[in-house]
């Protein structure tokens, strides 16, 4: 049977606002109606069920990431990798590029930051803080969310202390949309080439004089004599702007938003700290950043018997595949605590598993378990709480929190 037109009342837009509010019903509606889906007018299939996002993700032959991974017109194309470093590239032009970049980005490195991420989370805490008790609301990702991940990427990278507002700034600049925008507006391909630009002197300067950080690690990295280029290096810090620092925000705010809707799964967390990581696990999984991942179809591939032309775009839909109720019990149910492991396909799997998870699960906790070591409780105002809009990425422009300091 072929499922694709089956959905003739519901149109799954990654653009459309009501989509972005809530998609979780479209996606109930895609699984049990139209596992495989087909939009003729945007020019797209979508998987939704969880078995097939996650042979999706495995599939790195026949489903290429070559010409990246969002949907967003003027983000695809073979130029990806310039920006999406070897998110964008298949094997064994991935491989090359993520083995050499993982010689830089070890977990030990990562380990080696976690004092220096608290000491950062501690700064914005306390200016968030002082803020609250001089007014009534503050904006949690604008004083703390949306300010901690740049921070930490920039520390990573050896961004010096007083450039690095200027560099949030861009940052945000890339990811802004406005309402109707389906493709890159200006002013985001302005911010990105100024980022570039700076990236680029950093490079030059780490060339001349190397430091002890990131992107000097990336510099001389070295496998039989094979090191990584300027615009390699390039590439992969442009990644950690779009990839990990978009992410973590949103984890952040995400996490915030659905412990205040779930107060009864937060009391424990307030007793015990060591159930902030599986508060922030649910919180990958009820409600992921990252909910939408093109891919390029190379080769054959036929699904629920119908076959996708070579060249076409398939969209994975990880946010889809972490409700569904074939894999967990309850899956519309906010539980800190329940049985996810290895089912969570939050940061993908298999070749592209996402190279960052180990540090958004460590900012996560860390931010998570400072921030409730200074409060006793907090609400949302959910009437000014304000969502991104973006075709692939989930979470808040402004979440305003009132919060009662300890």
């Amino acid at each position: 049977m072929n499922n694709s037109g089956a959905l003739r009342n519901v149109v799954l837009d990654p653009y459309d606002y009501d989509f972005h509010e809530d998609p979780y019903p479209y996606y109930k509606r895609l699984r049990d109606e139209a596992p495989l889906y087909h939009n003729e007018d945007l020019g797209f299939w979508a998987l939704s069920r969880h078995w097939d996002v996650l042979a999706g993700f495995r599939n790195s032959t026949t489903l290429s990431n070559k010409f990246g991974v969002s949907l967003d017109p003027a983000s695809r194309g073979p130029h990806a990798s310039k920006t999406m470093s070897f998110l964008a590239m298949d094997d064994p032009a991935h491989l090359r590029l993520r083995t050499l970049v993982s010689k830089g980005f070890t977990p030990r490195r990562i380990r080696e930051l976690e004092p220096r991420v608290t000491e950062l989370t501690i700064s914005h805490l306390d200016a968030m803080l002082e803020h609250a008790l001089g007014s009534e609301t503050v904006d949690y990702v604008e004083e703390f969310a949306g300010k901690l991940p740049m921070d930490v990427i920039s520390e990573l990278m050896g961004v010096p202390e007083a450039d690095r507002d200027q560099v949030r700034g861009w940052a945000d600049g890339v990811m802004h949309r406005e309402e109707g925008v389906n493709d890159v507006p200006a002013a985001a391909i302005e911010a990105a080439i100024n980022l570039i630009v700076y990236y680029q002197a950093m490079v030059a300067e780490r060339r001349r004089e190397p430091a002890e950080d990131l992107t000097s690690a990336l510099l001389e990295a070295e496998i039989d004599g094979d090191r990584l280029t300027d615009d390699e290096v390039l590439g992969f810090m442009f990644l950690m702007v779009i990839a990990g620092n978009e992410t973590t925000t949103k984890l952040l705010a995400n996490a915030a938003f659905w412990g205040h809707r779930n107060p009864d799964q937060l009391a424990a967390v307030y007793d015990d700290f060591d159930r902030i990581p599986l508060w922030v696990e649910e919180t990958l999984r009820y409600d992921t950043s990252s909910q939408i991942l093109a891919r390029t179809v190379s080769g054959e591939l036929t699904l629920y018997d119908t076959t996708i032309p070579e060249g076409d775009v398939v969209l994975l839909l990880p946010g889809s595949a972490n409700r569904d109720e074939r894999v967990f019990e309850d899956p519309d149910r906010f539980l800190v605590g329940r049985e996810i492991g290895s089912r969570l396909v939050s940061f993908g799997s298999g070749a592209h598993f996402c190279l960052g998870a180990h540090l958004a699960r460590m900012e996560a906790r860390v931010a998570l378990t400072e921030l409730f070591k200074r409060i006793r409780g907090y609400a949302v105002d959910e009437s000014n709480a304000v969502r991104v809009h973006s075709s692939n990425v989930r979470g808040f422009a402004h979440l305003p929190i009132t919060v009662q300091v300890r």
